[in-house]
């Protein structure tokens, strides 16, 4: 009733002495829905309360009578219940009265939205300059517009509440009066207050969506505590801001038949989304930069000169009226001559004949467009649109036609290829994907950064064209790709988008006050459009991240099918392959699963393989969910082997291309045992500290009764063997080894705790089977000796500042090493050395590699394997240069 009825309008003749006017000036408003603007508010709603409950009773009754006369004459009949009345009709006007200074714009009141836009229909970005990747102008996507926050009432727990949405911890601080420069467009919120625990700020109190008083003076920034949040994705992405309501998807439809039968398509008609169908653009005054910047959004670095007059033919063969064919009867002879005939013609003609037909009247949404050649997207260049009778608006003009170079990756002629080599001096690491990752550069002869200061889309497409891709998608700040090694060669990096190079762009060198890693810059580049992820796909899983790995496959017949990939040899890099191909991030596991000894195949024990070995799974806690979340079940009807011998590198960009066997070759071809795998949107990586390596490295002869525990765990040389125990000595080549955790998931053992194998001798558990590799090599590569760790105890030795530990080994406790976090094995602790007894003096190769079985997935193994030089006298050895992989 309160909500629906018109607000109650007494005479001041008939209102009682003594008792205030409080009636609202405007339609009554749910307390619940609009409360008090301010804390001052809702403290002066509350005083008029007390106030009336204090009042003389009678004067209250009198007004409560009144008012039931004049507006609700049916309830006057119970006026014993008026204390109730009166106490319910005041709770709900007072606060209303000081809730709003203007009237609302909708005649229903609603919250911010929140039943309606949930925090999933939201999306948050931090914006201006000068600013760190952890702090900004906030700025909200509603409504398919961004906008920004007013600073009325804005406070730290605001702060915390955005923070959280942004992927951070939480907020160290806030902004007013647009510190980081003015927005534009909406102010979405004003007068916004959290209490600091919302999981949205669509939940907070507020003025409500894009009511506010503000101008952009007012924007508010906030400044967010830089530590992530476990596994938040997205966050620190710096997108194109452009107008995309008029040209919001743009394609090239391939109108030669040649250029649509192969991937990608880089020549057609530029054609941009248009309501439910596609419209094209007029060439009048048509430049190769308007060519530049489309073949930079379909992932192409360069452009190239089209052919017009061939386009010409076919606009004009198409625009001829075909003549009636008269149905004449022909004897059988006669016709197959006309085939002949019709077959004859076909081969003859010009090249408009290797058309496809396009006999629609085309449709010209855009008259014109002066691109710069630096935009990342169409939309953003200048652009003139047609009105009223679009089809008559490109007057003795044509669709406009682009042609594009591909990269190396996606080109198809292998001369081209070797021309168009991939840059010496930039490379991107730690991406899921090809044409994504975290930006390194080459000076002098080390890898290095670049700081995200003042990084931007322009500066990023200067890097995705140099690696052979189109223009940037987006430009990431914050270390989003992960932490790199070494130095930071650039901070600031100003490109004009016209360069070659990104050393050609304007850039600042830096200390190490400047920068730190968590500052990294990284890109996500647009590529070539192949349709990988239509010839495979995983069923049978709890989620589409995971499950049994199926294949699309031609027959000789030319009909297509569905069939299984062979479980054995099956392993991480594989999976990596196909979680690329699919787009769905990083390979957690490539798993194969097993059951064993049942009576059918449909039961069994559980086995799963753990690197080379087939394992059974402790039976301890094990329960229905357990079998549920362990066996893919077959989702598709899909039970046939079409591929097996996989063998992958992980750079492939799908899994046909790997190598695999030609016949199918599976000695366990039921479908039980085809692969599987899990994906996942982050993934750890592991990188050891070289510098401490070579500090840390010396000589041990340690006498053998102080060895058999290490003899039990395969630590010595096979002349250990043979020795005479305990007599005697074996020479030990000693180092301390700091393995840190740069990636953006922790690294968690492949094998669950109940599986973890106990070692008596030692009194620990073994969670992998080797985790690293310890090799003495010459300089060709034989070794001379070798070593291996097992993880027997993976935790977090010490963090980065701000980073708390997870994971320790005491108490069986879980094993890991959390993001910014690094795991020491001494120098002084058993196993960690190399036996280099039998060695002979000379030069040498020590290499370290982590996770050298690929047994957990990583971001980017190539930084796994650590090499130094060395120098052996026979008594001392010096062990120099140590660095990581490609560094």
């Amino acid at each position: 009733v309160l909500e629906s009825a018109p607000p109650p309008s007494i005479p001041l003749s008939q209102c009682p002495a003594g008792i205030p006017v409080l009636l609202p000036p405007r339609p009554l408003q749910n307390p619940a829905l609009h409360p008090p603007s301010s804390a001052a508010d809702l403290s002066r709603s509350r005083s008029l309360l007390d106030a009336f409950h204090s009042s003389n009773k009678d004067r209250m009754k009198e007004f409560t009578q009144a008012l039931l006369r004049n507006r609700f004459p049916a309830l006057e009949a119970h006026m014993e219940h008026w204390p109730h009345i009166v106490l319910f009709l005041l709770n709900a006007w007072i606060p209303s009265c000081f809730s709003q200074t203007t009237a609302p714009a909708r005649s229903s009141p609603t919250p911010t939205q929140r039943a309606i836009d949930g925090p999933e229909t939201l999306k948050f970005r931090l914006s201006g300059f000068p600013r760190k990747h952890n702090e900004g102008r906030i700025e909200v996507f509603y409504k398919g517009e961004w906008g920004t926050i007013c600073d009325d009432d804005f406070s730290l727990a605001n702060a915390h509440v955005l923070c959280r949405q942004l992927g951070f911890v939480s907020a160290t601080g806030w902004a007013h009066s647009a510190k980081y420069g003015k927005g534009s467009g909406k102010i979405w919120l004003d007068n916004v207050q959290c209490s600091g625990s919302e999981r949205s700020v669509s939940v907070c109190k507020s003025r409500g969506w894009g009511n506010s008083d503000c101008t952009h003076d007012e924007d508010a920034g906030v400044i967010c505590k830089d530590e992530r949040l476990p596994g938040f994705v997205d966050s620190n992405i710096i997108e194109v801001q452009v107008d995309e309501n008029r040209v919001e998807e743009v394609r090239l439809r391939p109108v030669l038949l040649t250029a649509h039968k192969r991937m990608p398509i880089t020549e057609g008609v530029v054609e941009v989304r248009n309501k439910d169908g596609w419209a094209q653009i007029c060439d009048h005054g048509w430049t190769p930069k308007n060519s530049r910047v489309v073949c930079g959004m379909m992932g192409f670095p360069h452009e190239k000169k089209v052919n017009k007059n061939v386009y010409k033919l076919l606009r004009k063969r198409s625009a001829e009226p075909k003549a009636p064919v008269k149905a004449t009867r022909q004897e059988p002879k006669a016709k197959a001559s006309a085939k002949t005939s019709s077959k004859a013609k076909v081969g003859k003609s010009s090249a408009a004949e290797r058309l496809y037909s396009e006999r629609q009247k085309n449709h010209f949404l855009v008259h014109s467009v002066a691109c710069l050649g630096t935009e990342v997207h169409l939309a953003a260049c200048p652009l003139e649109f047609n009105y009223g009778n679009a089809t008559e608006s490109c007057s003795g003009g044509m669709p406009a036609v682009v042609s594009c170079v591909p990269g190396p990756l996606y080109t198809h002629s292998q001369s081209m290829r070797k021309k168009l080599k991939t840059p010496l001096t930039v490379r991107l690491k730690g991406g899921a994907k090809h044409g994504e990752g975290r930006v390194e550069v080459l000076k002098g002869s080390e890898w290095g950064t670049i700081c995200d200061d003042r990084w931007n889309l322009v500066s990023a497409s200067v890097v995705c064209r140099e690696m052979g891709f189109g223009s940037a998608k987006e430009a990431l700040t914050g270390a989003r790709m992960g932490q790199g090694l070494g130095p930071i060669h650039m901070n600031e990096v100003q490109c004009s988008g016209q360069e070659r190079s990104l050393w050609s762009c304007r850039y600042k060198n830096i200390t190490a006050e400047d920068c730190k890693h968590s500052e990294d810059s990284s890109v996500r580049c647009n590529v070539p459009y192949m349709g990988f992820e239509k010839t495979v796909r995983i069923s049978g899983g709890r989620t589409r991240y995971e499950g049994r790995v199926e294949v699309l496959q031609t027959e000789a017949n030319g009909t297509l099918r569905w069939g299984l990939v062979c479980g054995e040899s099956w392993g991480t890099p594989e999976a990596m392959v196909i979680c690329r191909q699919l787009g769905l991030g990083y390979a957690n596991h490539g798993l194969q699963v097993r059951l064993s000894g049942g009576r059918s195949v449909y039961e069994g024990r559980v086995e799963v393989r753990v690197g080379q070995r087939w394992g059974s799974v402790c039976s301890e806690g094990w329960g229905t969910t357990e079998a549920m979340e362990t066996w893919y079940w077959d989702g598709s009807n899909t039970t046939e082997m079409v591929m097996s011998g996989v063998k992958c590198t992980g750079e492939e960009m799908a899994l046909s291309q790997c190598q695999h066997h030609k016949n199918v070759q599976c000695q366990k071809a039921a479908a039980r045992f085809s692969a599987g795998v899990i994906c996942s949107e982050t993934a750890s990586d592991l990188v050891l500290n070289a510098p401490l390596v070579q500090q840390t490295s010396y000589i041990e002869d340690r006498p053998l009764h102080m060895l058999y525990c290490a003899a039990e765990e395969d630590c010595l040389s096979q002349s250990a063997t043979k020795a005479n125990w305990p007599y005697g000595h074996r020479r030990l080549l000693r180092f301390s080894s700091q393995i840190h955790n740069i990636g953006r998931a922790d690294f968690r053992p492949k094998a669950g705790r109940h599986s973890w194998v106990w070692h008596a001798c030692h009194g620990h558990y073994h969670s992998m089977d080797i985790f690293t590799h310890y090799d003495l090599m010459t300089s060709n590569g034989t070794k001379v000796a070798e070593g291996h760790k097992a993880s027997f105890c993976l935790e977090d030795t010490e963090c980065d500042e701000g980073v708390s530990k997870r994971y320790e080994c005491a108490n069986f406790g879980e094993q890991g090493i959390t993001v910014g976090c690094w795991d020491l094995y001494r120098h002084d602790i058993d196993c960690q050395w190399i036996d280099i007894t039998d060695v002979n003096p000379g030069n040498y190769i020590l290499q370290v590699v982590i996770n050298p079985n690929y047994e957990v997935a990583e971001s980017d193994f190539t930084n796994n394997a650590m090499k130094c030089n060395c120098k052996y006298d026979g008594h001392r050895i010096w062990v120099h240069n140590c660095h990581i992989g490609e560094t």
